[in-house]
C-alpha cells in the first residue's frame, strides 16, 4: 500500500486555537479526536494482522464548510495534513487494522457500524460535542498489511448551522519501535 491516499483530513492545532476562532470553536478542538482513528468496535474484526511497532496516520483536510469561519481561514486548511502517531503492542498487532481505529479515551464516541472485511473499511460513528447533537463521521476505504486509507467525512451543528468536513487518511508503519 504504497502512495495511497487516503480522506481524512486534520486541522494544524494552531488553526484550531486562533483566537478569531472561539465562536466556532468546539468543532475544531473536536477534530484532533474525531480525526485521529476511530473506535474499535467488538463486532469488527480483521482477519489481517499488522506488524507491531510506530504508526503515522497522515490526516489532509479536502474539503470544509463551517457556518462563522472566515473564508481565509478555510482556504488555508484546505490541503493541511497532521501526523499521528500510534504505538501498537504485539497483542493490539494481532486484531489487525481494527486497532488503529481506536480513538483517544476522551472522545467519548460511539460506533454504529465497524466492518473490516477483504481489505475494505465501512465504519461510522457517532461522537458528542459540548453543545447540540453529536457529530456524524463516516469512513469508507481500504487496508492491507501496510496500512490503510480511508475517506472521512464528519458533519454535525455549530451554533451558526450544518458543519460539513472531509478529511483523507493514510496511516503506514513508521518503525518497529515506539518511541518513548
Amino acid at each position: 500500500m504504497t502512495n495511497l491516499r487516503s480522506p481524512l483530513a486534520s486541522i494544524p492545532i494552531a488553526l484550531q486555537t486562533a483566537p478569531p476562532m472561539r465562536q466556532i470553536s468546539p468543532p475544531f478542538l473536536l477534530l484532533p479526536i474525531l480525526l485521529a482513528p476511530v473506535l474499535l468496535c467488538p463486532a469488527a474484526t480483521s482477519a489481517q494482522s499488522l506488524p507491531a511497532g510506530n504508526w503515522a496516520i497522515k490526516s489532509t483536510a479536502v474539503d470544509l464548510e463551517i457556518p462563522g469561519a472566515p473564508g481565509f481561514m478555510l482556504r488555508m486548511m484546505r490541503g493541511k495534513s497532521k501526523t499521528e502517531h500510534k504505538c501498537i503492542a504485539p497483542d493490539q498487532a494481532r486484531t489487525g487494522v481494527a486497532t488503529l481505529f481506536v480513538p483517544r479515551p476522551d472522545a467519548k464516541c460511539t460506533v454504529e457500524r465497524a466492518q473490516f472485511d477483504g481489505g475494505q473499511i465501512d465504519h461510522v460513528m457517532l461522537c458528542p460535542q459540548k453543545k447540540g447533537p453529536p457529530m456524524r463521521v463516516v469512513r469508507a476505504g481500504s487496508y492491507g498489511a501496510s496500512g490503510f486509507t480511508a475517506r472521512m467525512t464528519m458533519t454535525g451543528q455549530t451554533d451558526k448551522g450544518a458543519m460539513r468536513i472531509v478529511a483523507d487518511q493514510v496511516a503506514t508503519r513508521a518503525g518497529p519501535t515506539c518511541k518513548g
